[in-house]
């Protein structure tokens, strides 16, 4: 089948960020050969977005987009009779090819919408960035990731954290001479660890995550330095959040509030089956694209990891989901 055929080939276009230009030029090359007028969108040296539409109609009211990126390390696709394995295939070269297909089955029927495939989503979203300043008049944008085919009623923000602690150099036999910063480090994050964090009923609680630490010298020296990198997702705003981090943290270490992505709640549809979205995606850095939905095939508890794969039966079933859910929009029966 077409689709999973696509799929596969997209796999196999290794695209690690910042690596998209191999799978960016695949995409033009076979949009234009199914009859879309497909570009580059320049974003930074020889990376660039893809934006396609039908002939004639340049400024569709409903585009489909994701991301082209993803995480390392690259493997190649395979499959078996109902999933598809490989790097990207569920996150997120299948939603690709069933937006692709979608949106053929949708002008073969009169409906017209567009394609926006971006670069750097799995890392700082500049793509998505770089589309913004040039929007094409749409009214909605459907964003492609893993929610096993359901809408999403909400997706939780980021805030990341940097705490960095400073001690005195000393000989490890007489601690009393120096001052560790690898123990005011710790005690700060065990402040924080049991710190209550926020809950929204409908979307569920903040989460935090400490994902590196780095510190000291050597075993016999008292550390002068050590540092943390937390990640909270967040399920409202941030304000309140950040006093309370700097209030339990005190003195123990300075705090730098490095990235934002804020907690965006979105558009669903009757009839539809939700869910809430605890990653983040190019959303929020896509304002102009029209009002956002989030939908896709695959799982993202399997996104990222070594085994990654995505079921063929969800794939088939996006296919059908996309066209309902543009068509809905457009107050199409």
């Amino acid at each position: 089948m077409d689709l999973f055929g696509l799929t596969r080939r997209l796999v196999d276009i290794e695209s690690i960020t910042p690596n998209e230009g191999g799978v960016g030029a695949f995409l033009c090359d076979e949009l234009r050969q199914r009859n879309f007028e497909a570009n580059r969108m320049p974003v930074e040296g020889a990376r660039a977005n893809v934006l396609a539409t039908s002939p004639g109609h340049p400024h569709p009211a409903v585009v489909f987009s994701t991301h082209m990126d993803t995480v390392p390390p690259f493997i190649p696709a395979s499959e078996d009779s109902t999933r598809i394995f490989g790097r990207g295939s569920c996150d997120a070269k299948g939603i690709i090819a069933t937006q692709i297909v979608a949106a053929e089955k949708l002008r073969a029927e009169g409906v017209h919408v567009g394609l926006l495939f971006l670069v750097g989503e799995e890392r700082d979203s500049i793509g998505a960035k770089a589309a913004n300043q040039f929007p094409i008049g749409s009214s909605f944008m459907i964003n492609g990731e893993p929610t096993e085919n359901r809408l999403a009623i909400a997706t939780k923000g980021a805030l990341h954290v940097e705490l960095i602690a400073r001690g005195r150099m000393a000989h490890s036999a007489y601690p009393e001479l120096g001052e560790s910063a690898i123990d005011k480090l710790v005690e700060a994050l065990h402040r924080l660890h049991s710190m209550k964090l926020p809950e929204t009923p409908d979307v569920g609680p903040c989460t935090k995550n400490v994902g590196s630490i780095q510190g000291g010298r050597a075993p016999n020296v008292i550390s002068d330095f050590a540092k943390a990198d937390l990640f909270y997702r967040l399920v409202g705003s941030t304000e309140d959040l950040r006093a309370q981090i700097v209030a339990t943290v005190g003195n123990l270490a300075e705090v730098h509030f490095t990235r934002e992505t804020p907690f965006m709640r979105l558009r669903t549809l009757d009839r539809l089956p939700t869910m809430v979205a605890a990653f983040t995606t190019d959303i929020p850095s896509l304002p102009d694209w029209g009002e956002p939905l989030l939908l896709g095939p695959g799982s993202i508890h399997v996104a990222h990891t070594e085994g990654e794969y995505v079921e063929k039966r969800q794939l088939e079933e996006a296919v059908e989901l996309y066209c309902r859910v543009a068509k809905q929009l457009l107050g199409h029966k």
